[in-house]
C-alpha cells in the first residue's frame, strides 16, 4: 500500500508507492551524450580557453586543483538593481542581475565528485564558501546558489566535472519554502531534530561519522534521494567552519560512489541549500543529492506531490552495502 510522508522542510507530501517499481522500464536510464561534438574541452589544462579568467584558482605541484572560472553563457550577469515593472496586469519583469560562475572540480575529465580525495572535496567546499563571501559583499545580491549537474539527463551541457556558482538578487521559492519549514517547527532546529531522529531510527542512515550525517530522508521524493547535514549547527555554508566543509565535501564522495556502485554512471544532481546572505533566521546549511532515475509525470507536473518508488529505508540498506559507501 502506498503512503503518503510529508516534507517538513518544503510543507510537501510525498508518495512513497513501491508497487510502481514493477512498471516496465522504470530504471532505464537514456544515457544521452553530454557533448554533442568534437571541441576541445575548454575546462582540461591542455585545451582551456585563454578567456576564462579564474576569480578563484587553488594551484598544487602540477597545476591547478580547483578552479572557479566566469561562465560564458551566464543567466545572471551585471550590477544592475533589481527595480520590478509592471508591464501590464499580469506582465512583471525585473533586470537578470547577478553572478554566474563554473566551478571545477579538477583538471582530469574524467574524475567526478565520487572520484575525489578527501582534500580534493575539501578544496571543492572552501572554493564554494569563498565564492559565496564574495557573492554576499555585492549589495544587490541576496542569495548564492551552488549545484553540481552530472549527466546529461540533469543538466550539464559539457562532460568536464564541474558545478555552477550563481549569486542572485532574489530568494528563491525553494529556499523561502524551507525557511518557513525551519520556522513552523519552532522550539528546536528541524534538521538537528532530523539527525537525532534518523540516527535513533537507524534505517535510513547511509554514512555516519563525527561531523556529518548522510541520509535517504523518510520524505525522499525521488529514488536513492539523500541528504547531507553537518553536525554543527549553521545557518550559512559561507561561515561554515573548514572541518564542517571538509567533512561535507568527504560525505558527498562516499554517498555518490555508493550510489554508482548500486545504479552504474546515473545522472545527478547536488543541490546545496545556505541561509540568504544578510539573514539570521532559523536555517541549517545542507545538500541533497537528487538521482535522476525516473521521471517526472502528469501528476507530479500537475500537482508538485512527488511518487516514489522506492522506499528510502530499502534505498539506504542498498547504499550502505554498496562497497563504496564505507
Amino acid at each position: 500500500m502506498s503512503q503518503l510522508r510529508l516534507d517538513p522542510l518544503k510543507g510537501r507530501w510525498s508518495v512513497i508507492s513501491e508497487e510502481r517499481r514493477e512498471r516496465p522500464f522504470s530504471f532505464q536510464p537514456r544515457r544521452l551524450p553530454v557533448e554533442s561534438d568534437a571541441r576541445p574541452c575548454p575546462f582540461c589544462p591542455d585545451d582551456e580557453r585563454d578567456d576564462l579568467i579564474p576569480t578563484l584558482e587553488v594551484a598544487g605541484e602540477d597545476g591547478w586543483q580547483v578552479r572557479v572560472v566566469p561562465n560564458l553563457y551566464p543567466a545572471f550577469e551585471g550590477t544592475s538593481p533589481m527595480a520590478v515593472t509592471n508591464l501590464g496586469p499580469v506582465f512583471t519583469q525585473a533586470p537578470g542581475s547577478g553572478i554566474h560562475e563554473v566551478l571545477l572540480l579538477g583538471p582530469d575529465h574524467h574524475r567526478s565528485w565520487a572520484d575525489l580525495d578527501d582534500q580534493r572535496a575539501a578544496l571543492v567546499m572552501e572554493a564554494v564558501a569563498t565564492r559565496m563571501v564574495a557573492h554576499s559583499s555585492q549589495p544587490g545580491l541576496r542569495y548564492s546558489q551552488a549545484i553540481v549537474n552530472a549527466g546529461r539527463e540533469a543538466g550539464a551541457s559539457l562532460e568536464h566535472p564541474h558545478g555552477q556558482l550563481m549569486g542572485i538578487p532574489f530568494v528563491p521559492r525553494e529556499i523561502t519554502d524551507e525557511q518557513a519549514g525551519f520556522a513552523r517547527f519552532a522550539g528546536n532546529c528541524l534538521l538537528c531534530t532530523t539527525m537525532d531522529a534518523e540516527e535513533s531510527a537507524g534505517n535510513r542512515v547511509v554514512y555516519a561519522d563525527d561531523d556529518v550525517l548522510v541520509v535517504c530522508p523518510y520524505w525522499s521524493g525521488t529514488p536513492f534521494e539523500m541528504l547531507v547535514l553537518p553536525r554543527s549547527h549553521s545557518a550559512h555554508l559561507a561561515r561554515a567552519s573548514t572541518s564542517d566543509l571538509a567533512a561535507v565535501g568527504r560525505a558527498l564522495q562516499r554517498g555518490l560512489a555508493a550510489l554508482r556502485a548500486m545504479l552504474g554512471d546515473v545522472a545527478y544532481n547536488v543541490i546545496f541549500h545556505s541561509a540568504p546572505h544578510r539573514t539570521a533566521g532559523d536555517f541549517h546549511w545542507h545538500a541533497h543529492v537528487l538521482p535522476k532515475v525516473t521521471t517526472a509525470a502528469g501528476f507530479e507536473l500537475g500537482t508538485g506531490v512527488v511518487i516514489n518508488v522506492v522506499a528510502p529505508e530499502d534505498a539506504a540498506s542498498s547504499l550502505r552495502a554498496a562497497p563504496a559507501a564505507a
